[in-house]
């Protein structure tokens, strides 16, 4: 299960993510981004409830740096020692903005 809380100021987005993102719920955070990221110059994922992230959710994270590249900034706060692991290990520390 995964709670998203969706806070819009301007042109700033963040997300606080609740829970698990798996297969399971990554296509619903995937829908709300797709929905929100128009005029959008600064997003923030707060990954501080998130217990668990799987290649689903990388993906869709990776997908969001992607868009954001072309349009401003996208960072990640707060990930738990666990989530912060596997951004290590698989190598997308080095490719998102990890506070």
């Amino acid at each position: 299960m995964l709670n998203i809380t969706k806070n819009a100021n301007g042109s700033a987005l963040s997300f606080v993510l609740e829970g698990r993102l798996d297969t399971t719920t990554a296509p619903m955070l995937e829908e709300q981004l797709k929905a929100s990221l128009d005029g959008v110059t600064d997003l923030k994922f707060d990954l501080g409830k998130l217990e668990y992230i799987s290649s689903a959710g990388l993906r869709v994270l990776l997908s969001s740096q992607k868009t954001m590249n072309k349009q401003g900034t996208m960072v990640i706060t707060n990930a738990s020692a666990e989530v912060k692991e596997i951004f290590d290990v698989t190598g997308f520390s080095d490719i998102l903005t990890i506070e």
